[in-house]
């Protein structure tokens, strides 16, 4: 066993390991074990504090060792308007893994949120709240059904990625940005525009503190939503999916009324869709993403819907 696999434990026989390997803090950490359609998991969570030799290395040395890999901190993929965008740098990241399949979440995304938007409808009624998506391109299926139920809403992708005082408030907007953006910013390291290792735990605030402030639901990426957040979010509704009990403490000092996951909690948290598109590929088999119809047929048998929590 290798030093950076020092204290690592496979899973126990009969067990599924699925290990997602992070770019984001290692306080962070979680290792559960859950059983799913009658499958005992060992489901871990290694960051890598925002060091990406070491997140190579991790996905070298645990390569075969595993059932599947989910890729935290950071896209593989982002699939926007029905095309998918790789990111070179990551790309790059995840080369030794060839053995042991790595899921990103996107596609989980574009399906499980979907779904997760049209199921709070009579819980939230979209045509009357006002939506904050901090980034909306890395979530283009939360984007395009939170339009589809006609929910209010600003896009921040250019607010708080290029630092510009430009929202998007509709649909077609974020799909024209997306066709002129996605192709440049996937080539550049993607540490420049999303938050990893230590900035994962601090905050920035400037000109897109408003739309916070005008937002009653703030959606999306936790890292994201936390980064540009002011003190006071009284009142408002989170929606997003990877949780721990520290995130819920922030929520609660800052106010937050109500708290909603699009992922359950397994064990102790909320598991991001990385983990979890790493779990249905594990229990299906195969050695690759599955489509989005076989995504949707998992979470009807797992019974998968959003979690509520009144702060």
């Amino acid at each position: 066993m290798t030093d950076i696999l020092q204290g690592w434990q496979p899973a126990p026989a009969g067990h599924k390991h699925v290990v997602s390997v992070s770019l984001g803090s290692s306080a962070r950490n979680a290792r559960e074990e859950v059983t799913v359609l009658g499958q005992p998991f060992i489901i871990e969570r290694l960051g890598t504090d925002g060091d990406p030799k070491k997140m190579a290395a991790l996905f070298q040395a645990l390569d075969g060792r595993v059932d599947a890999f989910g890729l935290g901190g950071a896209d593989l993929y982002v699939i926007a308007d029905e095309k998918r965008y790789t990111f070179r740098n990551v790309r790059a990241l995840v080369k030794h893994a060839v053995q042991t399949p790595v899921l990103d979440g996107s596609g989980l995304k574009n399906t499980l949120e979907r779904d997760a938007i049209a199921q709070l409808d009579p819980v939230l009624n979209w045509r009357t709240q006002k939506v904050l998506m901090v980034s909306a391109v890395d979530r283009f299926g939360m984007a395009e059904a939170l339009a589809q139920h006609y929910a209010d809403i600003v896009f921040g992708d250019i607010v708080f990625g290029l630092n510009l005082d430009r929202p998007l408030r509709s649909i077609t907007s974020l799909r024209r940005v997306a066709k002129l953006v996605l192709p440049v910013i996937t080539q550049l390291p993607q540490d420049w525009f999303y938050p990893t290792g230590a900035k994962q735990e601090s905050s920035v605030q400037g000109s897109g503190t408003k739309y916070y402030a005008w937002a009653d639901v703030i959606a999306g990426d936790t890292h994201y939503a936390k980064r540009y957040a002011p003190q006071d979010l009284t009142g408002k509704t989170i929606l997003t999916q990877t949780i721990t009990a520290a995130d819920r403490d922030w929520m609660r000092q800052r106010g937050v009324k109500r708290l909603i996951t699009t992922t359950p909690r397994m064990g102790s948290r909320n598991f991001a869709t990385n983990v979890l598109e790493a779990m249905f590929v594990a229990l299906s088999g195969k050695r690759e993403a599955l489509t989005g119809p076989e995504y949707l047929e998992y979470i009807r048998q797992v019974g998968f819907r959003p979690e509520v929590n009144e702060l």
